[in-house]
């Protein structure tokens, strides 16, 4: 077949890019358009998004897409983060930029919520682990300061939707960001009507909810005469969720209903994301007690994953270093921590402290004395702790996966930026004493374009597609190592009360 060019628009909570996927039938290659820096505006106190700094970023791109690529695009979608999303009033009229989920109208509203409805029957209705950034709670921080903008509202987009909106005009919600709103009720497939009713939500503004493949028809033209994109070039909905993205571009074999998957995935990056592709939301109290969620994937599949604190801290980390005048590269973090002294400085990666601390290895040597563990002296032994203790919160999360799921996991693949760090990547094969497979690391990208090259017809489905991601992209792999010494740890590692001996 001829070439084909999809386009890929990933937008991060720091940095966003337009990737082209050039198809040839059988292989993917990549190619970065553009890149461009995003984050948080700060105004009044308040945090938003730059929207239409974002969308001017992007037009930047598409128009150097069409320049290089001429009459073999075929299509474009956009991908990324959950929870936040824009208003549009009457006549598709934008309301203000989105709220950043970070800004601070949220705090304390879990517990004032729970006093309408409880946490076990939110819960039961949508599957969905509790945070306070959650679009619900955004809303419902709206609704309880009687805002304007609410009242007259007629259309809540989510992120990526805003985008497929201002591309081709077209409302509609895409539902693997749905799912993270806590707006969505999985096992119905629909929004949560009776839970936004008890919280007296407007119902008009939750829109007709559409999959991933969708195409929402061509790019409108205002849009191509800025762009010079060609009159045909279609604008397909990925999983727009970026963890959903990159969940199909694991290349493992597609789960069946009848088939539940042996494996697990990592995405791995500033945060870790853990879980497995399920079929059916699970709604149990073991899953409500350890906080894993349900959201949406391809092909109707649920995602059951947990949050983990991912890399960030280790970021942090060398922007500390930085600031005391050590300047390191990954490479030179990753040789320290491999020439430490394993196992023998363990935290919980997420415990609270570790948020937003104003160094990160201040507070990792704290924790560490909390503890009763060995404080660590060197920056090695800090870098080491942190992925050491990566690794075996991998295990628990790993342990409480089969538990929830009653299944036992033979692999392992990690996908995202972490993949760079082989490192971390052969200690979570020790800690789970499972084989890892890495990689790709463009993961949510890959996924993006490889959604598009299904709703395009070149490709037959969803297991098609990863094994055209296996034959296109290299992946490593990592046998498991020493299993006694990662028990021992993995013992110490649970034992929450353990304390400084006296």
């Amino acid at each position: 077949m001829a070439e084909k060019v999809f386009l890929g628009i990933d937008l991060g909570a720091s940095s966003g890019r337009v990737m082209a996927g050039r198809f040839d039938g059988r292989r993917l290659e990549l190619d970065e358009v553009h890149r461009f820096g995003n984050g948080p505006i700060n105004v009044g106190g308040r945090l938003y998004w730059d929207l239409l700094g974002q969308w001017s970023h992007m037009l930047d791109g598409l128009r150097s897409a069409a320049q290089t690529y001429r009459s073999a695009v075929t299509s474009v979608g956009v991908d990324t983060w959950g929870v936040d999303f824009g208003l549009l009033g009457a006549g598709g009229e934008l309301l203000g930029n989105p709220y950043h989920y970070r800004d601070r109208r949220t705090q304390g509203l879990l517990e004032r919520a729970f006093t309408v409805v409880d946490r076990e029957a939110i819960f039961a209705q949508t599957g969905l682990q509790f945070m306070e950034l959650n679009t619900l709670y955004q809303l419902l921080a709206m609704r309880w300061a009687h805002s304007a903008l609410l009242e007259i509202a007629e259309s809540l987009l989510m992120m990526p939707d805003l985008f497929h909106w201002l591309l081709t005009g077209e409302v509609a919600n895409e539902a693997t960001n749905v799912s993270t709103t806590q707006c969505y009720n999985p096992t119905e497939r629909d929004w949560a009507f009776t839970l936004l009713g008890r919280f007296d939500l407007p119902s008009r503004i939750f829109g007709p909810i559409v999959q991933p493949g969708t195409s929402l028809g061509t790019v409108r033209g205002d849009v191509r005469g800025e762009t010079g994109l060609a009159a045909g070039v279609q604008v397909v909905l990925p999983a727009t969720h970026d963890t959903a993205s990159a969940v199909l571009a694991v290349p493992a074999t597609t789960s069946t209903a009848d088939a539940p998957p042996d494996w697990c995935y990592i995405s791995s990056g500033t945060w870790s994301l853990m879980g497995m592709e399920v079929h059916q939301p699970v709604l149990s109290p073991a899953c409500l007690r350890y906080n894993f969620t349900n959201e949406g994937g391809v092909g109707g599949t649920i995602r059951l994953l947990k949050n983990i604190a991912g890399l960030w801290l280790l970021q942090e980390c060398r922007r500390a270093w930085q600031r005391e005048g050590r300047e390191y590269d990954w490479e030179q973090i990753s040789r320290a921590a491999e020439d430490a002294e394993p196992l023998v400085s363990l935290i919980d990666p997420d415990d609270p402290s570790l948020i937003a601390p104003d160094a990160m290895p201040a507070a990792i040597r704290t924790l560490c004395a909390a503890r009763g563990e060995r404080v660590p002296a060197t920056d090695g032994a800090v870098a080491r702790c942190v992925l050491e203790s990566l690794a075996l919160k991998s295990r628990q999360v790993l342990d409480w996966l089969q538990e929830i799921t009653e299944t036992r996991l033979r692999t392992i693949h990690i996908v995202g930026g972490g993949v760079r760090n082989r490192l971390l990547c052969q200690m979570t094969a020790d800690a789970c004493k499972l084989p890892v497979i890495a990689g790709p690391v463009e993961a949510t990208v890959v996924g993006n374009l490889m959604m598009q090259a299904v709703a395009a017809g070149v490709v037959g489905s969803v297991d098609e597609a990863r094994t055209v991601i296996r034959d296109s992209f290299e992946a490593t792999h990592y046998r498991p190592r020493d299993p006694q010494a990662w028990d021992d740890a993995l013992a110490r590692f649970r034992d929450t009360k353990r304390k400084r001996e006296s």
